[in-house]
This record gives structure tokens, C-alpha cells and sequence, in this order.
């Protein structure tokens, strides 16, 4: 049972000690929040005798339930949530106030709720959570796929049924602030059983879960949480309650505040991070989520390679630089074919023993005197991030790190490859042609640069560089802060290749093409599919299961609907170069941003329809949609638009035909 307190004393107790009840108490927090709302007819308080039922309940604790707070964001939220739990509750239950679209709660900011609610969220946090609190429980809960412990949270399907005085059966008594008999069913005790109660529409519409609510909550990137928050606050006149919740904008800021704080379920994205990345840009900030669940995933890896117990000198000596030289754990760790080489293990095509190179890689950046024997991969001895020993005949791979300086110790006259770097404004990436794994992006890796070779990388990526600084300024911050590595691919005999490979974030092939335009081009265009696996290495955007097949207007095959995601979110940065090229630049390139803006948006309906996209995915296409939609509102000369129409239509035909 629910009560104010005033009246409860030991006789009551008594009686529901024998009958098992249990007993919850509203306490609005400390004597100033409490009197604002819960004071006498005659103005007295009604505060000291509703702590002193909290007094008796805490000495009979085998039927005390918790405190109930209904928030009021005129109060102090800390002072509430201090004086609730220094009262040592065995639960606390903060409740929104009851409202709906019709009668809106008060609001002296758009989520002054989530505000309000955030502030005790990080306190509760911080001292340990100490005390239970029922509403953040059900969200640390539902994010990680478990079930809510209150209605108003989750996708679960209400369980309730309210037994009135008079034995009328009613929906949750919340539903009274919609309007009124709003939980009335016209059923009874004396007349229908539970089953028929069971069968009501209006009990079978708060069992739908993710069915019965609106588009809008559908897509909420949190709905798995929120579940549309309490059915009662979605009310409004006209629509009923096919609406989100009157407190959505607080539930989506406290959620996603929760999930950031504590990293649920693995690394939670940002509404913000992910309606950029949708949009295909991404700052540095956007980056640094992405780069946080790689950093988790491969030392997910990494910790299921030593499990095939084939390295473990290298796995202690990578641990105990961990514990105490960690940024230099992490900066061999963001070496992209770290990841390449485990995931490649635990599919039995790689070496474990290769995790040796990695702890002595980590204790060379990290200064640590070490003896480590090395693994020779395909005539190399590498050391990620820093260069190759070539493994010439009789080297041995023990490899000695002593005073910052190190060498293979039993052939010291070894030739070093020392990684090559290309580096233009403070920008500085990796050009990797010594790394053995980077064999993995389905064209032919260059061999070790000759110095000229090397030298024309640097002066060609230094304006293609610029180019996007000052044309493509939104993809910039996304390049800098998470492309670390440019892997040179052999010369193809016609045309441009480049590539990015699944496992290997941070990292994209390209064959030195043959102005800096095209390289920018290429650099962009690669780095969306870097994005995109790394958000997909975190949520999930689509069903899994779904086999359908699909026409790319970029490739002569038909896709899966993951390579039809990748391709469309990487002609987003192919639509918007030429949108821009074709200002500066004449010729073809009007020609070019009306087919692909055009292939683009095509492929976009394609994804829409596929009927197997999440709420997130249908979220994050929206978001691609809205970056498409003005371009393709552009004027573009009529010779353009009919001669990319025919293009299209040959491609197409092609396909078709193969």
C-alpha cells in the first residue's frame, strides 16, 4: 500500500507484518520541498509526522517498500535527494508529475526535468549509489537489455489492473489525468473474470511494447529505455495517445546522460554524436566515442588471443605496461591493423606470437627497459606504430629495449624500416608500408616506398589536405582526429583504387592518384566507411538476420543491406565533393553531383524500404535524408540532369542484365 504517513502507527504495522504488505511513504524530500505541496487544510505541516511513519518503518523494515518523491523543479534537487537518503530508505522512487499534451507540466526550460533529475544522477553516482533509486536502476537495466522495474520505463507490457471500492475493474489510476473515466474498462467483479479483463482494448494497448507506439518514439534512439515513457503523459486531444510522452525531451537528455556516464551498454553514442555522424560529418568530439569502443573491442581481442595461450610473455609484459604506462598501451592499441591481426587470430588465419611485437612496441613508447623475443610475419619483425627489422637470413627476433634505445640483440646489424609519417598543417598520419597485416583491403599493398615515391605522398596529401580544410571544412575535424593511417596501394593499370577494411579503424588503401583533388576525394569517401563500421561495432542498425539483396547504383553486383548502409553513407561525402567541385571547377562536375546526389537519394528509399531497419537505423537514415534532401534542391543545369538520367539508366540496365 501507498500512504502520506500521518496516520500510520505501530497497530497498522502490526496488521500488515501478518498479512505480508508492504508499505511505501511520499516524502517530496526535505521540510521546504515537503510543506510546498503536502501541507494540512489549515496550512500546518504535515512534515514531522510523515517522518516519524518513516522512523517506524525503518524499524520494521520487512514491510517498508521505499519513499515515493513526485519532483517539483522549484526544488533543490540535491537537497531533496540528500534528505530522502539520509533517511536510508530501502528504495526511492522519484515520480514525474502527472501531465499531458493537453495540461503540460510546468517548464522553465525545455528539459528542466532532466536537469533536475541529471543533478541527483551524478551525486547518486558518485557516493556509490548507495541507495536504490527505482527510475535510474530501470534505466541502467533496460540499456543493457534487462527489464525495467517501473511502468513508466521500458518496452515491457503493463501488468496492471486496478480493483476499485465498488469492484469495478479500471486501467492505472495515472490514466485520470488524460480526461475523465479515461481508466474505465465497464468491467467488474461481480460480472467478468481476469481473462476477460485481459481481452480490454484498452489493456491490450499498453502490451504492444515497441509495436504500439508512434513513429516518433520508433526512432528514439533510446526507446528501449524510455518505452515511450507512461502511457498516460502521451495523451492529446485529437491523437489520444499516439503520441511520444509530454516529458520526452527530459527522458531522451536524462537517458542518454546516464548511458554516457556509465558507458552502457558497451560505449553508448550521444544523441548529438549520432545525429552527426547520420548527417555523415563528426567533430573531434564525435571521434572520441568511436575511438573509446575500438580501444574496448580490441582489448576484447586481444584478451581472446592470449587465450589460445600461444603468448604469454607478451601478454604479461603488455599488461604490466597497462597498469602503469597506459597511453602508451593505447597509442600502439590505435594502430588499426592491431585489430586486423586479432580478429584474424580467432579465425585461425594469424599468428598469436605477433602479440610479443605489440608489448614491445608499447614498451619502446613507453620507455620501459624490456627483452622480448619477436615474430617474424612475412620476413618482417614489426613493431606497430614504429617501423620492421627485415628478417634477413639468421636474424634472430630478441628484441632488447634498454634506456629508451632498442635493438634485435643477436643481430645488431639488422636494417630498421622506420614507419614513414606524411604531415601537413599539424596534421599527421602514418603512411604504413611495412606493417604485414595491412594486407586486407582487396587490392594489391605497395612494398616500401622509395624515397621519391614517399616524397610525392607528402606534396600531393599537403594540398589534398588544404582542399578539404577549405572547401570540405565539416569533414575535416572527423580526418584529423581519427585517420591515423594512410596504407599505399601498387599502381592499378586504369582508374583509382582505394579502400577501407572492416576491422582496421582509423585506416584507409589508396593508390597515389594523379592530382590532389582526386585524393581528397578518396580520402573522404573511405573515411565514411571507417565511421560507419565503427558505429556499427557499437548499435545495431538493422536486422541482423535479414538476407534480402539490393541494387547499388555504384557497383555492378547486387549488396547486402549492410554494403548497401556503407555505400550510400560514403557517396553522402561523394554527392557533397561535387556539389562543391562544380563551383570552382567546370567540365564534368555538374554532370557528376547530379548522378550521384541522384544515386544517393535512390539508394536512401532503397535502405527506407528495406523493412529492416532498427529505430536507431531508421533514426540514423533520416539523418542522412535530411543532408540529401537540399542538395537535391540545387539547380542544376537541364544538359546535366538528363545526361547523369541516362547514365543511371545504362548502370542500372547493366546490373540487370548481369
Amino acid at each position: 500500500m501507498h500512504t502520506n504517513g500521518v496516520l500510520l502507527d505501530d497497530r497498522y504495522l502490526d496488521v500488515f507484518a501478518e498479512y505480508d504488505v508492504k508499505v511505501g511513504v511520499s516524502l517530496d524530500g526535505d521540510r521546504v520541498a515537503n510543506d510546498r505541496h503536502r501541507r494540512y487544510a489549515d496550512g500546518r505541516s504535515s512534515y514531522d509526522r510523515v517522518i516519524r511513519a518513516v522512523e517506524l518503518l525503518s524499524r520494521r523494515r520487512e514491510v517498508y517498500a521505499g519513499l515515493l518523491c513526485t519532483i517539483d523543479v522549484a526544488n533543490d534537487p540535491l537537497a531533496v535527494y540528500r534528505a530522502l537518503s539520509d533517511l536510508n530508505p530501502p528504495r526511492i522512487d522519484f515520480l514525474l508529475p502527472h501531465a499531458t499534451w493537453d495540461t503540460p507540466p510546468p517548464r522553465p526550460s525545455e528539459t528542466a526535468y532532466a536537469d533536475w533529475l541529471i543533478r541527483i544522477f551524478d551525486a547518486w553516482l558518485d557516493e556509490g549509489a548507495r541507495v536504490p533509486v527505482r527510475m535510474f536502476e530501470s534505466i541502467l537495466r533496460t540499456s543493457r537489455g534487462e527489464s525495467s522495474l517501473t511502468e513508466s520505463l521500458g518496452l515491457e507490457p503493463a501488468d496492471l489492473v486496478v480493483i476499485e471500492t465498488d469492484g469495478a475493474y479500471e486501467q492505472a489510476d495515472s490514466l485520470k489525468v488524460a480526461f475523465d473515466g479515461a481508466p474505465s474498462t465497464g468491467l467488474n467483479v461481480v460480472s467478468d473474470d481476469l481473462d476477460t479483463v485481459a481481452a480490454h482494448t484498452g489493456i491490450l494497448a499498453r502490451q504492444q511494447g515497441l509495436g504500439g507506439l508512434c513513429d516518433t518514439c520508433r526512432a528514439c534512439p533510446v526507446v528501449d529505455s524510455c518505452g515511450g515513457g507512461l502511457y498516460a503523459h502521451r495523451y492529446r486531444t485529437g491523437s489520444a495517445f499516439a503520441n511520444p510522452s509530454v516529458y520526452s525531451a527530459d527522458l531522451l537528455k536524462l537517458i542518454t546522460h546516464v548511458r554516457h556516464r556509465t558507458a552502457m551498454p558497451a560505449h553508448a553514442l550521444p544523441y548529438e554524436t549520432i545525429e552527426a555522424l547520420a548527417c555523415g560529418y563528426g567533430d573531434d568530439h564525435d571521434m572520441e566515442h568511436l575511438l573509446a569502443g575500438q580501444r574496448t573491442l580490441r582489448r576484447g581481442l586481444l584478451a581472446g588471443v592470449h587465450a589460445q595461450r600461444s603468448a604469454a610473455d607478451g601478454w604479461d609484459l603488455l599488461t604490466r605496461l597497462d597498469a602503469e604506462h597506459r597511453p602508451a598501451v593505447d597509442a600502439v592499441l590505435d594502430h588499426p591493423y592491431v585489430r586486423e591481426w586479432a580478429a584474424r587470430c580467432l579465425t585461425g588465419g594469424g599468428s598469436p606470437g605477433y602479440l610479443a611485437n605489440i608489448a614491445a612496441a608499447a614498451a619502446v613508447r613507453a620507455g620501459v627497459d624490456a627483452e622480448i623475443t619477436l615474430q617474424d610475419v612475412d620476413g618482417v619483425f614489426h613493431l606497430p606504430t614504429l617501423g620492421a627489422f627485415e628478417a634477413t637470413s639468421g636474424a634472430d627476433g630478441r628484441l632488447l629495449v634498454k634506456d629508451e634505445r632498442f635493438t634485435l640483440a643477436r643481430t645488431p646489424d639488422a636494417v630498421w624500416l622506420p614507419v614513414r609519417k606524411i604531415e601537413t598543417g599539424g596534421f599527421t598520419v602514418i603512411l604504413e608500408d611495412t606493417d604485414p597485416h595491412r594486407h586486407c583491403h582487396g587490392h594489391l599493398a605497395a612494398g616500401r616506398l622509395p624515397e621519391e615515391e614517399a616524397g610525392a605522398w607528402q606534396r600531393m596529401f599537403t594540398e589534398a589536405w588544404s582542399l578539404i580544410e577549405s572547401h570540405y571544412p565539416r569533414y575535416a575535424p572527423g580526418l584529423r582526429a581519427a585517420l591515423s593511417t594512410v596504407v599505399p596501394l601498387a599502381p592499378p593499370e586504369g582508374g583509382d583504387v582505394s579502400s577501407a577494411a572492416r576491422h582496421a579503424f582509423g585506416s584507409v588503401a589508396i593508390a597515389l592518384p594523379k592530382d590532389p583533388a582526386t585524393l581528397a576525394l578518396l580520402l573522404m569517401h573511405e573515411f565514411q566507411h571507417v565511421k560507419l563500421g565503427a558505429v556499427l561495432d557499437m548499435v545495431d542498425l538493422y536486422d541482423q538476420g535479414h538476407s534480402g539483396l539490393y541494387y547499388a547504383p555504384w557497383r555492378p553486383d547486387l549488396r547486402p543491406l549492410e554494403g548497401l548502409l556503407q555505400g550510400t553513407y560514403a557517396h553522402l561525402a561523394v554527392s557533397d565533393f561535387w556539389r562543391v567541385r562544380r563551383d570552382s571547377v567546370p567540365g564534368d562536375t555538374e554532370v557528376q553531383f547530379a548522378l550521384w546526389r541522384k544515386h544517393t537519394a535512390d539508394a536512401i528509399d532503397s535502405l527506407n524500404g528495406s523493412q529492416a531497419l532498427t529505430p536507431l537505423g531508421m533514426r540514423f537514415v533520416a539523418g542522412m535524408r535530411r543532408s540529401v534532401e537540399p542538395w537535391l534542391a540545387e539547380p542544376v543545369a537541364d544538359e546535366a540532369i538528363a545526361l547523369a538520367a541516362e547514365l543511371a539508366r545504362r548502370h542500372r540496365a547493366a546490373s540487370g542484365a548481369r
